[in-house]
């Protein structure tokens, strides 16, 4: 397997409205982000992915996008993301930005366009289909955001098809001319030198031939297409003319966000010698506390689940493939307040699970706020809510006859607002993120959860963080090592050995407040140990065949 940059990077994700707010109108921005590149560049961040800040009338947080080329008013200007550029590069630092191209803001020129008649330049840009002989919908999918997948167009007289809001409709990724619109603003943003993209729900973008019907569940209105729109039939086709057109002229990085993707179709994806992506994000993982109903449907982590789901992806990407390593992004609710305990064992737990996932085989994600161990917010009433998916659910729950309880019970769980609410750096007012309003409400608990309290305690989640990310530079073991799952039944300890050249590292993590007994597998045999890293005052010369570990304890040993 060939070694590179984006290999050994450790990415931090920025979610620019909700990180740093420089002007007081309560909206993150850019000039807010370039006051706190150093403090990236101090928990050691390599590689910055910077959620869209293109210019965009916001119905879904920025993803859907009105102009690829200018940059949204609330965040600044092109100067000050020049600046922001200039900067992170001067650190040493690399940028990477969100290309969501599935799809853009009805409010694009394209679509402004498109949607006049049928017979304008740019009308197949997008996905278009008659009514039904009744006047209903072309088909029954649902939209991934609830109700509908298609909009009527008054204009024309027939539908649009958005797999998300109304307000972001597909494009028609079949027509030659609109794939080679997107590959010029890509280039357009590589020339101006950042170091890759994340793409948005990028194995959306072919469409099964006929959109046919999906299956309808029992009193549903609308049902899932997604098996006629995840890795179509000309994804690999689409992925292999962006590489040849675009990205193999640039030293870049690329991460594919891949509802769905199995471990199979993700070796397709990231093969080096099939010139498609680097890597893809997969959400396996952070779907096994899904009851039967779906992400609503509350149901606690199996560990056995998780131990099969990461070693599936571990083991078959192996050296084939390349595993892209999260757990908390701007759609994902806390993976502190999800997985483990975010009250009483708050600081061991979040060290526990960064141990966890920053010492498998991969590219490690840190989504800010999680090396402060942010937690998930709890919000009264839902007038506090801001998610577009969260106050849709809300309604739709309501109609089912779900009680309030029970609806913000999944909310507090499940919304995508536990990621969004302000960055906590200090316990001045709102935290520290704005002398404004915020956009949304701060978590409360910022008083004692915040950067400057972690950066004045040097047993805090975020020096952890730092430590971590400075093994991973130093050995190599660490990047490209095997991976081997051990102790696969224990229920309560996750453990794992990572194979390289004549080294071993061994990873062991109790995800709950017991104190179970690990014990060494009798096969695991060694000369000398050393402990890298551990989230307890831990003796470098305890005996590691058999000993008792406290709640939500992690150790990681090098072993020779």
């Amino acid at each position: 397997m060939q070694k590179a940059w984006w290999k050994e990077s450790v990415v931090y994700q920025i979610y620019p409205r909700s990180f740093m707010d420089s002007n007081a109108d309560g909206i993150g921005d850019i000039q807010g982000i370039i006051s706190k590149l150093d403090y990236l560049k101090e928990l050691g961040i390599d590689t910055i992915w910077l959620s869209p800040v293109y210019e965009s009338p916001n119905d879904d947080n920025g993803y859907d996008i009105s102009n690829y080329l200018s940059i949204m008013k609330e965040f600044g200007s092109m100067k000050d993301w020049e600046e922001l550029l200039m900067e992170i590069h001067r650190r040493d630092m690399r940028l990477i930005m969100d290309l969501v191209v599935n799809h853009t803001s009805d409010e694009h020129e394209w679509f402004i366009q498109a949607k006049t008649s049928k017979e304008n330049p740019y009308r197949d840009y997008y996905i278009w289909r008659d009514p039904k002989e009744d006047g209903s919908e072309p088909n029954n999918w649902a939209s991934n955001f609830g109700g509908s997948a298609w909009e009527f167009n008054e204009e024309t007289g027939d539908y649009y098809l958005h797999l998300f809001s109304k307000k972001q409709p597909d494009l028609n990724w079949e027509n030659k001319k609109l794939r080679e619109e997107i590959y010029t603003m890509m280039k357009w943003w590589l020339d101006k030198g950042i170091d890759g993209f994340r793409m948005d729900v990028i194995n959306f973008i072919s469409k099964v031939e006929g959109l046919p019907d999906g299956e309808l569940k029992p009193g549903k209105q609308y049902a899932s297409g997604s098996k006629y729109y995840r890795t179509g039939p000309f994804i690999h086709d689409y992925l292999q003319e962006m590489h040849r057109n675009v990205l193999s002229h640039y030293d870049v990085m690329t991460v594919g966000e891949m509802p769905g993707v199995t471990p199979e179709q993700a070796i397709d994806y990231t093969a080096e010698e099939r010139n498609e992506l680097n890597m893809v994000f997969q959400f396996e993982h952070v779907g096994l506390d899904n009851g039967p109903n779906g992400k609503w449907d509350l149901k606690p982590l199996n560990l056995h689940d998780l131990k099969k789901s990461l070693s599936r992806w571990q083991e078959a990407l192996g050296d084939k493939g390349w595993n892209s390593l999260y757990f908390n992004n701007h759609d994902q609710p806390r993976a502190l307040s999800r997985y483990a305990d975010d009250g009483r064992y708050r600081i061991q737990s979040a060290k526990m699970l960064a141990t966890l996932l920053h010492m498998m085989k991969g590219t490690p994600y840190v989504y800010q706020g999680e090396e402060l161990g942010m937690t998930n917010v709890a919000f009264e009433t839902i007038t506090d809510y801001r998610d577009i998916e969260t106050l849709r659910v809300y309604e739709e729950l309501r109609n089912l006859g779900w009680t309030e309880e029970m609806i913000m019970m999944s909310i507090h769980a499940k919304s995508r607002d536990n990621a969004r609410t302000p960055m906590q750096w200090s316990a001045d007012e709102n935290a520290g993120f704005t002398t404004g309003t915020p956009w949304i409400n701060v978590n409360p608990n910022y008083q004692k959860i915040n950067a400057e309290n972690e950066l004045n305690n040097p047993e805090s989640v975020f020096y952890y963080y730092q430590k971590l990310i400075r093994l991973r530079k130093q050995n190599e073991i660490i990047v490209y090592g095997d991976y081997k799952l051990i102790l696969e039944y224990h229920p309560e300890i996750y453990a794992y050995i990572r194979t390289y050249q004549d080294k071993r590292l061994l990873v062991i993590c109790n995800f709950y407040e017991n104190n179970p007994a690990f014990e060494l597998p009798r096969d695991i045999h060694f000369m000398t140990k050393q402990l890298l890293a551990s989230n307890y005052e831990t003796e470098e010369q305890s005996d590691i065949s058999r000993f008792t570990l406290q709640p939500y304890e992690a150790r990681v040993y090098l072993l020779n």
